[in-house]
């Protein structure tokens, strides 16, 4: 067997064309496809290439700090690069199925690493100027961020879910987890039982912004003992569908176009705004459209 043969397919380390960017699809996923058959010849684990992502995602903030366009320009391209490196230990692991717990929540703080480098970055380089008001415009843009990301990540996992079953999604629940949790040694392993105690705050918040898809997943495990109808699968699927693209937009693609035009052309404060009110009004309709579908199944 040639090795064009048993490599693995391009598309087979997608986790589903519909819940793909176009600038993800046609740009970072064929890099970062590369770089996993690379990786995978040279047995480079999923987790090391998140860590090598996060060190490179941190260096991209750093030089936001400097007022120079190259060195900006830099960041620039270290950022891109991270991100490659995000898409690509993902691929690693569908490639070779080498999916853990460790690795999915380590993959979910590998972006904010990245963006708490960028933002103390900037916060220092306008400090001169703007004093304590930059750290206030960034601390109330970061929490927003958080909420931002969180329930992106939340419903293109549900949509997952009802796209291709629990193998194909990860959308966690705080009660296993912390059955999970419960089950692991601080002794033997600390930083596993650390990771998962974040994982469980963060699953928690999720929860909390999301009260009805709440009492529609019990439903779903009472009425239906956890296997829905085609029926139901595909209605909800047809209704959500619209909503991918504010799950993308809310992610990384959107946001790091319009921080690297505001830092390139020297306002990088106009990016904490950006956050705050147009991706926060991205924010309110995504989860008051996805409450209002479950509001339907919940109430029928």
């Amino acid at each position: 067997m040639n090795l064009q043969q048993s490599e693995p397919t391009f598309e087979s380390t997608l986790k589903s064309v519909d819940t793909e960017e176009f600038i993800d699809i046609h740009f970072y996923r064929p890099i970062g496809y590369r770089w996993a058959l690379f990786f995978n010849r040279l047995g480079v684990t999923p987790n090391q290439i998140t860590i090598a992502s996060i060190f490179i995602g941190i260096a991209a903030g750093i030089c936001f700090y400097f007022t120079s366009f190259w060195i900006n320009l830099l960041g620039v391209c270290l950022l891109i690069w991270a991100n490659i490196y995000d898409s690509a230990d993902g691929q690693l692991a569908r490639m070779t199925g080498r999916k853990t717990e460790l690795g999915r929540i380590l993959d979910g703080a590998c972006g904010d690493f990245w963006f708490i480098s960028i933002y103390f970055a900037i916060i220092f380089r306008l400090w001169p100027v703007w004093n304590f008001w930059i750290f206030l415009l960034v601390l109330i843009a970061g929490y927003f961020h958080s909420k931002q990301a969180a329930m992106a990540d939340y419903y293109r996992n549900v949509y997952l879910l009802f796209l291709k079953g629990k193998n194909g999604s990860e959308w966690d629940n705080s009660s296993d987890l912390r059955e999970k949790y419960t089950a692991i040694s601080w002794k033997e392993q600390p930083w596993v039982k650390l990771f998962e105690k974040i994982y469980i705050i963060y699953t928690e918040g999720q929860e909390r912004w999301s009260p009805r898809l709440q009492k529609m997943r019990k439903m779903i495990h009472i009425e239906y003992e956890g296997n829905i109808s085609e029926q139901f699968r595909k209605g909800f699927l047809k209704k959500t569908f619209p909503l991918l693209k504010y799950t993308n937009m809310l992610s990384f693609n959107l946001r790091a176009i319009v921080l690297f035009i505001c830092v390139l052309s020297d306002f990088p404060w106009i990016y904490f705004v950006f956050e705050i009110t147009v991706l926060n009004i991205m924010l309110i309709y995504m989860v008051w459209k996805h409450e209002k579908i479950c509001k339907e199944y919940v109430e029928n």
